[in-house]
């Protein structure tokens, strides 16, 4: 587990920061996205598990909830289906996109991945598919596509480029696996270069799967 760090103001998102390796001759970076209700710190953890020569950066999302807990968008399950608020969706995508503009230029970076956990892995969705171009792949921990952002996907040889990693639980009651299943279709009409994985777990990150995606960095 990674101990607690100084938080960073120096960008445009509060953010904690593990170096990537000195060895490192080309540096590349991993973007974490925590879910609703969470904070940097949460999968700011994963990094001792992510390969020494990534640079691993979590950022905080500006929708503030409570002490300690935050989002990139603030979404309501009464109906029994997620219902989002569209235009914190949008301003928050808006803001991950400069975030990484920023990484990329403090970190002397060209290979950048984005990845996250529930609403962080939607977020990474929508970046990734409507912005291709500036990511080298999606991590998604059990999250789903939004439909609001399917119009905006434009197909182009940068989305056959890109790199997706999927896990999902196939007990999750939070986000149910056939939201994960409706993904994987859509994504492989959509001709990037995907891996899927579901695992009997609910809605969560396990141990095989950080192993996975690990190894899925380095290929």
């Amino acid at each position: 587990m990674a101990t607690i760090e100084t938080i960073k103001n120096d960008l445009s998102l509060p953010y904690l920061v593990r170096p990537g390796s000195s060895a490192a001759t080309q540096p590349k970076a991993v973007i974490l996205l925590h879910g609703v209700g969470s904070n940097e710190q949460d999968l700011f953890q994963l990094a001792p598990y992510l390969p020494d020569d990534f640079i691993v950066i979590s950022p905080r999302g500006p929708i503030v909830l409570g002490a300690g807990r935050y989002a990139w968008y603030e979404v309501d399950f009464a109906s029994g289906k997620p219902q989002i608020n569209a235009q914190q969706e949008a301003k928050s995508r808006e803001a991950i996109q400069h975030f990484i503009r920023q990484v990329k230029e403090k970190y002397n970076l060209d290979t950048v991945y984005l990845g996250g956990f529930s609403q962080g892995a939607i977020m990474s969705f929508s970046i990734g598919l409507t912005q291709p171009e500036s990511v080298a792949g999606i991590v998604g921990f059990s999250g789903r596509i939004l439909l609001e952002i399917r119009p905006l996907v434009q197909p182009n040889e940068a989305l056959k480029q890109l790199k997706v990693f999927i896990s999902h639980g196939t007990q999750d009651s939070t986000l149910p696996v056939h939201y994960a299943r409706k993904a994987k279709e859509y994504l492989q009409e959509a001709g990037v270069q995907l891996t899927y994985h579901e695992q009997d777990m609910g809605h969560q990150i396990s141990g095989e799967a950080i192993t996975k995606v690990a190894d899925w960095l380095q290929v």
